[in-house]
């Protein structure tokens, strides 16, 4: 059986059909790639080569896709649930980026922007009291030196814990590319909701942090958080990231919140936006002490 790989949320929801279905992945398999803002190309980190492979293998975090794959995450004793709300643990420091290596290890790529992009407005907390398993998502923005960079726009955006995005865009000065039938499936919540989008300014440190959830799965498309960086409205990157296949697993399949709709059917190397250059995509992960989940990536732009 073939998967659909388009980027788009396909959750049944409020009753679509799958002839429905069908014709709205048609629609989206005709548009393709004109919804990206910027053509794929590479950019490359410090002290790296101007080809990227598949594998860093400098990199710790590394998942093969399989069940061999070498992610040294924390298998966690127990994850929080609830949201937001129950998350106590602080950002951590900007020496997050620095004792990992980052800057050897800051390797990005251009990535479809999707149909489920509309602008928000600044803000830290971007769950709008969705629940789910809390989630601290830092980033940290270098230039071709690897100094960071400050006064750049980061914005983030991902589904909730069902596979679907919010859809209002009535605040939005920039939605007409937002596709609200696919990316919603006319959920009534979901076009009343802002949830789990927002922008950030980076800092004298290149930094920007979000509070957020971890994101569900729609089919298709390997869990995953899109990201858009700015200078004076002027697109620098946009791009996706994602999580080990032994993350998103273990949090699909063990989860309270996550457990009922089990794990997700497209794994990263399967994906058609990641492919087998995943690795290149993937954030650093591990576990706060209060259960909640850190996920971190240093993006350096050329």
């Amino acid at each position: 059986m073939t998967k659909n790989t388009q980027d788009k949320p396909l959750n049944g929801i409020n009753d679509i059909t799958d002839k429905e279905l069908t014709q709205r992945r048609n629609i989206l398999k005709a548009i393709g790639l004109t919804i990206v803002a910027s053509p794929l190309v590479e950019l490359v980190g410090c002290n790296s080569d101007s080809t990227e492979t598949n594998t860093d293998t400098n990199n710790s975090n590394t998942d093969t896709g399989t069940d061999t794959d070498t992610d040294t995450t924390v298998t966690p004793t127990s994850w929080a649930s609830g949201g937001t709300g129950s998350m106590t643990a602080n950002f951590p420091d900007t020496s997050l980026f620095s004792a990992s290596d980052a800057c050897s290890l800051a390797l990005a790529k251009a990535a479809v922007e999707g149909p489920c992009y509309f602008e928000v407005d600044n803000r830290d907390d971007i769950s709008d009291s969705e629940t789910g398993l809390p989630m601290q998502l830092c980033f940290q923005v270098i230039d071709a030196n690897c100094n960071p960079i400050t006064g750049l726009e980061v914005e983030v955006w991902h589904c909730n814990i069902k596979g679907v995005y919010s859809g209002d865009t009535s605040g939005s000065a920039d939605k007409s590319r937002f596709n609200s039938g696919y990316c919603t499936g006319n959920a009534s919540d979901a076009l009343k909701s802002t949830w789990f989008r927002g922008t950030q300014v980076t800092d004298s440190d290149g930094r920007v942090n979000f509070k957020s959830c971890f994101p569900g799965w729609y089919s298709g498309r390997t869990i995953h958080v899109h990201f858009r960086i700015k200078n004076n409205n002027s697109d620098e990157l946009i791009s996706q990231l994602g999580f080990a296949d032994s993350l998103t697993t273990e949090i699909c399949t063990t989860h309270p919140e996550y457990l009922g709709r089990g794990q997700q059917d497209t794994s990263l190397s399967r994906d058609n936006i990641f492919g087998s250059s995943y690795n290149a995509f993937l954030f650093n992960t591990s576990q706060n002490e209060d259960g909640s989940l850190l996920a971190w990536r240093t993006l350096q732009l050329s």
